[in-house]
């Protein structure tokens, strides 16, 4: 940086009347035998020869107090700088923050010499102090910065006066737009650019291992703050965007819990309501300076949706054998089971709801065609028509029994459903404790409306009894890992008893979910869910076969990728379709049983992800990296057809097969229910 290339954040340096100002304090006394200047210290109270960089010096501190209103106990020259245990360096003049008196606001350096060896200078020494503001002066020139993170200097117009905050004279205000913009350069840098997980990572490893927080609790605020921000500014609520590193640490505290107290009000029982960020003002500063470049919503929200993989897994998830489905394969399962907008959708295991918030799009799309809408590349944040929300207040339910899940899950549903979802935090397969979980006051405080729509789709809504259900979809990717041994449990299930009728001593988790879920469908209800590989090839699973077989037509069996959940687990999966046997039209969709039918099959070929788990992209002619025109970028698979952009694949392949077997749900039409 050279001050040719930075005019506009030069001073124009002391004028006639502050140099005049500062001579008359002068006294010249003799020194050596030679006359010298001396003069009184603003700061220091005692008098101080007058040499060039202290004459320099002298005449900041008097425009830091006279002009911009700094008083002289938060002033101090000659600041001591602590590096490691070598505290030798001197900053020139500090200012302290107003709020926190020992902590620097302000580093002023008057050196003689090059401004690129001064703005290294005080990027070591802001470095090491937190002090948001850093000036380089000769007395001739001066530049300003602004410090937004270790490794991010802002150069600004002038520091701000004593009752101004630094957003005050930061040059233009943020918009939509402007995140936009900075996601367009990190794409021009290609292999620099990081994805919202990987500064996840970092900010832990760096920051927030040392906070002395709850990792997950802490980011998850900031996000689900961010989204707000983000939505309300581009709704128009907010000029700006206020989720900005701008000020100092303790302004800045203040500031973004204010926004984080709107986000609650807006999107309730995500948050308690008198909970805070935890974070302390310096760290804040530091993960608000490293998130505010990025867009988190998109047309789909897999930015965050990728971040709170990672956040739950590490947390929790992983160990209970459960992992994020990939929003390429939830994608296959929608377009192959083709929720319609009369139809109830449920998700039973659902992690952050990839299966019902998918489904969502899926309608709502065949609501906007229908309306004449066009579907824009921010379509998550736009306010949604009245048919789109209806659609998800009274249609679209998930569970989970992880506690950090529903609450990511309820984020993310809230957001894509503005304002309404049914997720509910309770244990899918002990369904005869129900009854004591809803009673607790907490838990009715957060669910009690999605529990009143849930109780109204039992199969005998009169009757006392959570077993039956009437949904027309289920989509879920249920845990893996692990055997359910409690007698009370599994007891209620056909599944957890021997042909002799005795009950056996342990049951696959997957294996009860299976019967769970089919008792969630109504007559004609159709069915997703993915399970491991040996339960389609295992002999000793041959009754599970049968028991599926006796009550459904299986429609369809898709073998994914074997790293499909890598980097979690290499487990091989196979996606199971369904349709329960129905006769009645007025139970629900056709489905006649009969004795033999035909299956589809088939086998993902196509790599989505590599050995280590890192996503796998198309890449176009030029070998760049392949956008949709959401502004996605394409991940590679054979599932389906990405909007033109790669060929038909195995849900294309599947509705053919659907049409020409007169599947009745691919006979509907686009939308049954008018505005």
């Amino acid at each position: 940086m050279n001050s040719s290339s930075n005019e506009f954040n030069q001073f124009v340096l002391f004028s006639e009347e502050e140099n005049r100002q500062l001579d008359e304090r002068v006294t010249i006394r003799e020194t050596r035998g030679k006359p010298a200047a001396y003069v009184d210290c603003l700061a220091r109270q005692k008098e101080v020869q007058l040499k060039p960089e202290e004459r320099t010096r002298q005449l900041w501190l008097a425009r830091l107090i006279e002009q911009f209103g700094y008083p002289a106990s938060r002033i101090q020259v000659e600041y001591p700088i602590t590096f490691g245990r070598d505290s030798s360096k001197r900053a020139d003049i500090v200012v302290f923050d107003a709020d926190r008196p020992t902590v620097p606001y302000i580093i002023i350096e008057v050196k003689q010499g090059k401004l690129r060896d001064g703005k290294e200078q005080l990027r070591s020494y802001t470095h090491a102090t937190g002090a948001p503001l850093a000036v380089w002066s000769n007395g001739i020139l001066a530049e300003v910065w602004h410090r937004k993170n270790p490794n991010y200097f802002v150069p600004i117009h002038h520091l701000p006066r004593a009752n101004q905050t630094i957003e005050d004279i930061v040059d233009q205000p943020w918009t939509i737009q402007t995140l936009i913009d900075k996601e367009n350069e990190r794409e021009r840098e290609g292999s620099k650019a990081r994805s919202l997980r990987e500064l996840i990572v970092d900010m832990e490893n760096e920051v927030l291992a040392n906070a002395g927080v709850d990792v997950f609790e802490e980011v998850f605020k900031l996000i689900f703050t961010k989204l707000y921000d983000e939505m309300a500014t581009h709704r128009g609520q907010h000029p700006f965007l206020r989720f900005r590193n701008t000020n100092t640490a303790a302004q800045l505290k203040r500031a973004i819990q204010d926004l984080f107290d709107e986000a609650k009000k807006k999107w309730p029982g995500v948050f308690l309501d008198d909970e805070r960020i935890r974070l302390s003002p310096d760290h804040l500063q530091v993960c608000v300076g490293s998130l505010e470049e990025w867009k988190l919503f998109n047309s789909n929200l897999d930015v965050i949706d990728d971040a709170f993989e990672y956040l739950v897994n590490k947390s929790s998830k992983g160990e209970k054998g459960q992992y994020f489905t990939p929003r390429w394969v939830i994608d296959m399962c929608v377009k192959m089971l083709n929720p319609q907008e009369h139809e109830t959708v449920i998700d039973t295991a659902c992690g952050s709801s990839g299966f019902t918030v998918h489904s969502m799009f899926h309608v709502w799309r065949s609501i906007y065609r229908a309306l004449g809408l066009p579907e824009s590349d921010l379509f998550t944040m736009e306010q949604k028509v009245p048919r789109a929300v209806d659609y998800v207040r009274e249609k679209v339910f998930a569970i989970d029994f992880d506690e950090k899940s529903v609450r990511v899950s309820r984020c993310l549903n809230l957001i894509a459903g503005d304002g309404e979802t049914n997720v509910l935090h309770l244990n899918t397969l002990d369904w005869t404790k129900w009854d004591e979980t809803v009673k607790q006051d907490e838990w009715g405080e957060t669910y009690s409306a999605g529990w009143n729509r849930l109780r109204r789709l039992r199969s005998k809504p009169k009757q006392p009894d959570y077993r039956q259900f009437g949904f027309d979809v289920l989509m879920a990717n249920p845990p893996f890992a692990g055997d359910i041994k409690q007698s009370d449990m599994l007891s209620p299930y056909d599944l957890a008893h021997k042909k002799d009728g005795k009950l056996e001593r342990a049951v696959g988790r997957d294996l009860l979910f299976i019967e769970r879920n089919l008792d969630f469908l109504k007559p004609g209800g159709r069915m997703a869910v993915v399970l491991p590989q040996g339960r389609f090839n295992n002999s000793s699973d041959q009754r599970v076969r049968e028991f599926i077989m006796e009550r459904c037509r299986i429609l369809a069996v898709v073998g994914l990728h074997p790293n499909t959940f890598k980097p979690h687990t290499g487990t091989k999966t196979s996606v199971l379709f369904v349709q329960k046997w129905n006769d009645d039209p007025a139970a629900g969709s056709l489905c006649p049983k009969v004795e033999d039918y035909n299956i589809f099959f088939a086998t993902q070929q196509v790599e989505s992800v590599n050995n280590s788990g890192d996503k796998v992209y198309v890449r176009g002619g030029d070998g760049t990296l392949m956008r949709d025109t959401h502004g996605h970028f394409v991940v590679a698979h054979d599932l389906y057809n990405h909007e033109g952009l790669t060929s038909d694949g195995i849900a294309e392949a599947f509705q053919e097969f659907a049409a020409q077997e007169q599947f009745s749900f691919f006979r509907l039409a686009p939308s049954t229910v008018t505005a």
